[in-house]
């Protein structure tokens, strides 16, 4: 007797512990359709900042910057002049990025390719609704000094005195984009 009641005492603890009954599974077709799964965004981050590029800042001076950007760089003022580009190795200006230095200090970069986006988004390539889209109200249009029906579009920074200059063809078509601080931002041709 003493013998089942052991193991009726067994077959009643391994039944409380046991997990409890599992909730019905809810049917697919009852999910609703308006929910999208998650993708994870693999676009890598773009180095473009308002106050910079990637780890270099505006108002650093050459030796900060290099430090800061850790690969190699070319470009060096002409004699007499104060305003200069340096640009990553591999690069030929005006095309994908040139880093512009005046006084010694670093103030504006370019980019003339697609393969970049600037800060909020707008890419060469793009047309000036899309860049209007994107920045809103703060887009100042300003018509280009040399191509007919082209224009300036330019973005101020609502922090800061940083300044973001998209430029288009006749047809408003992104053509370059440009981030700086006054007045390196307005030299329409460069350090020209």
């Amino acid at each position: 007797m003493m013998r089942t009641a052991f193991v009726v005492a067994g077959a009643l603890l391994l039944a409380a512990c046991s997990s409890p009954d599992q909730p019905a599974a809810v049917p697919v077709a009852s999910v609703s359709s308006a929910v999208k799964p998650a993708v994870a965004n693999t676009a890598p981050a773009s180095l473009a900042r308002y106050d910079g590029y990637g780890d270099v800042r505006f108002g650093m001076d050459e030796a900060a910057f290099a430090e800061a950007w850790r690969g190699e760089l070319k470009g060096a003022p002409s004699l007499g002049s104060g305003c200069f580009y340096k640009t990553p190795k591999g690069v030929t200006p005006p095309a994908d990025i040139a880093f512009m230095f005046e006084g010694g200090r670093f103030v504006r970069y370019d980019v003339g390719t697609a393969k970049e986006a600037a800060p909020g988004g707008g890419k060469v390539g793009m047309d000036e609704a899309q860049i209007r889209a994107l920045y809103g109200a703060r887009v100042v249009t300003q018509p280009h000094k040399y191509v007919s029906g082209a224009n300036y579009l330019r973005i101020a920074v609502p922090h800061g005195d940083e300044v973001l200059v998209f430029e288009t063809d006749a047809q408003g078509r992104i053509t370059r984009w440009r981030v700086g601080v006054p007045p390196q931002i307005d030299y329409v041709e460069g350090c020209g």
